[in-house]
């Protein structure tokens, strides 16, 4: 697949045009950052680990049934996804409190939430991401009560494979956010799953082994990134 120009560059990732134009180049960069943007590094080997991180988990999704982007990994930091006309809107699961969750509503960080709460913020940097309701996003035209309904209803299929699949490895997923698109009328997963988008802990110490740990500081990021593929049984490649 020959990519040409450059049609986005995100945080972490940059998105290419394709000589297909249903579909798109997915480049995972070693770029990290934080709080909107206000801390930046480049970390060594994330974008492959994320990479392939992000293939094995987009497997697993295929294989319980639910329809993403993922068409195939390229090589260690690219990969193929399907061109799709995105809602700008980010679905979050929480399964434990943490993060803004916490801050909102004054609980303490590691409570169990059951059910799991279900969340929607507008994918905007320059509000902060704000976190927005069903109405909001009917009324300023970001998706429909369909679209809503399909993603908050992925969005758990979701949770119901990969909340088992990290339970099994010994570790906690905490929460995470995923955002969908359009594809040929169809809603699909649009978003990467790696530990960039979500929170996870060890089961037994509750040890954060995700993102949280370049956020506050803890060091050993891409390490803890490593353990966590490792016990889901991911082999990586030269990372």
């Amino acid at each position: 697949m020959q990519k040409t120009k450059e049609l986005y560059a995100g945080k972490a990732k940059s998105v290419y045009l394709t000589d297909d134009p249903d579909t798109l180049l997915l480049e995972f960069r070693d770029d990290t950052s934080a709080f909107d943007g206000k801390k930046v590094e480049q970390l060594e080997n994330k974008g492959a680990v994320n990479n392939q991180f992000n293939a094995f988990i987009m497997q697993k999704l295929a294989d319980a049934g639910i329809a993403t982007h993922f068409v195939e990994r390229l090589d260690a930091q690219r990969c193929l996804v399907r061109r799709l006309d995105m809602v700008p809107l980010e679905c979050v699961v929480r399964n434990r409190a943490a993060g803004s969750l916490c801050r909102r509503l004054g609980v303490e960080e590691g409570v169990e939430l059951n059910p799991p709460t279900f969340e929607l913020f507008l994918k905007d940097d320059e509000l902060g991401d704000p976190m927005v309701n069903d109405s909001h996003a009917e009324t300023f035209g970001w998706s429909n009560s369909q679209q809503i309904a399909e993603m908050k209803k992925q969005t758990f299929a979701v949770n119901e494979v990969l909340k088992k699949l990290f339970a099994d490895a010994g570790m906690i997923l905490v929460d995470y956010k995923l955002e969908f698109g359009l594809y040929r009328g169809e809603i699909l997963l649009g978003d990467e799953f790696s530990p960039d988008g979500c929170r996870i802990w060890d089961a037994d110490t509750l040890e954060k082994m995700d993102k949280d740990r370049f956020r506050q500081g803890l060091g050993s990021v891409i390490e803890f990134y490593r353990e966590v593929g490792k016990r889901l049984g991911i082999e990586f490649e030269n990372c």
